[in-house]
């Protein structure tokens, strides 16, 4: 055998292997990202009690708290990562509008965190995997005998975790309806996000996708408020400005996780931000749920975790990867 065939033969060979690794790299780092985002997200509700509590009212907190995010964004990139800030007009679009309803949305989650507690309010939320699988089967992919039974589960333990007869008392129907609209409202911006991503880079598509929030928001609190802001005190700044930077870390967090794994496998991973709310909740704020609705939470975590079996049968897959590309 000729040494050109060799060679060629194990140049083929190299590039086999390094194909067969990549997904696996890719998952991973898809994963992590993925974790870490849930860690931060476990922290809005916490940090917006707070805020809360410094007299910061829900549409007040929305908009300053966005705008701090991207106003930290355009810094960093500006100064650190300026070549990823140019993209095409049609793709800019295409990401503000993704910041548009992903700002409707946290209008609708800080509005009803304002009126439920941290935890209570967690729960709810975690039920945008199940909305993200309903777009995602709408947009013509198959809904399977597994996905009903998902949003079956999911279903009781919104119900468990809501009724009155495990509350105590009434509930506050308006926050638990806001609250739902998040959910639906996060799992079609997810799905959009996939969409887009697969065609821009997950940082440069996160810079644009907060400024679309950031102007949907500032722009409703000067609609829905005063003009003016009220006076804030130093406690309530202190927790507008972490709100802004998690939310600046957990947006880049986890668009570059669905850009690796796509939109199911980022909200099965995301339902991880529930657990981290809820800890900090009991840690921080003294919250507890009744046994009831701990069965309850444990079916809304179950019904978004059977999602991976949509996703190893082909009903969900993640984005387009093509192994042999750098």
């Amino acid at each position: 055998m000729s040494t050109e065939r060799i060679k060629a033969r194990s140049v083929s060979k190299r590039r086999l292997v390094n194909a067969r690794r990549r997904p696996t790299g890719r998952r991973f780092s898809g994963v992590s990202s993925g974790l870490l985002a849930s860690f931060l997200l476990g922290w809005a509700p916490i940090l917006g009690k707070f805020a809360y509590q410094a007299g910061v009212d829900p549409l007040t907190l929305a908009a300053l708290r966005t705008a701090v995010a991207a106003l930290l964004l355009w810094v960093f990139f500006l100064i650190f990562s300026p070549q990823r800030i140019p993209l095409r007009w049609g793709e800019i679009f295409s990401c503000a509008s993704i910041g548009v309803i992903n700002g409707i949305g946290s209008l609708f989650y800080y509005s009803g965190l304002s009126r439920l507690d941290a935890s209570r309010a967690s729960l709810l939320g975690a039920l945008y995997p199940v909305w993200v699988v309903i777009f995602l089967s709408a947009s013509g992919q198959q809904i399977r005998t597994m996905t009903l039974t998902r949003l079956f589960i999911s279903l009781v333990g919104a119900v468990l975790v809501t009724s009155p007869w495990m509350l105590g008392g009434l509930t506050d129907y308006l926050g638990v309806m806001l609250m739902a609209a998040y959910a639906a409202i996060t799992g079609w911006y997810l799905v959009m996000g996939q969409w887009v991503l697969s065609d821009v880079p997950s940082q440069s598509g996160t810079l644009y996708i907060l400024s679309g929030m950031a102007f949907t928001v500032v722009v409703a609190r000067f609609v829905g408020g005063s003009v003016l802001i009220e006076p804030i005190s130093v406690t309530g700044w202190a927790a507008i400005v972490a709100l802004g930077l998690t939310t600046a870390l957990s947006r880049l967090a986890m668009f570059f996780s669905l850009e690796k794994l796509g939109g199911v496998q980022t909200a099965i991973i995301s339902l991880m931000e529930l657990a981290a709310s809820l800890t900090l909740a009991f840690i921080f704020l003294g919250d507890r749920l009744s046994w009831l609705q701990w069965v309850g939470a444990v079916f809304l975590l179950g019904g978004g975790f059977f999602a991976r079996a949509d996703v190893e049968s082909g009903a969900m897959p993640a984005p387009s990867f093509n192994p042999m590309d750098e």
